[in-house]
């Protein structure tokens, strides 16, 4: 795990190996997300990049008869 430090302005760095790892870019949005106590960063994917990430998943759920 590493630490960061705040600056006065209420910014801070993301750490190299992490923006490498996560596949971080400068310029990049991310959302910030308050949960259980902690802050986390979703890093948001243009959608041309999103295409088939549901590929392979289970739609045999049973659906209500009004529903398609």
């Amino acid at each position: 795990m590493t630490a960061v430090t705040v600056s006065p302005k209420y910014q801070i760095v993301i750490p190299k190996e992490i923006r490498e790892s996560m596949g971080i870019f400068s310029g990049q949005k991310v959302q910030i997300v308050c949960y259980q106590g902690r802050i986390e960063l979703v890093p948001l994917r243009p959608m041309k990049e999103m295409k088939g990430f549901l590929e392979g998943i289970d739609t045999s759920v049973v659906r209500e008869e009004d529903r398609i």
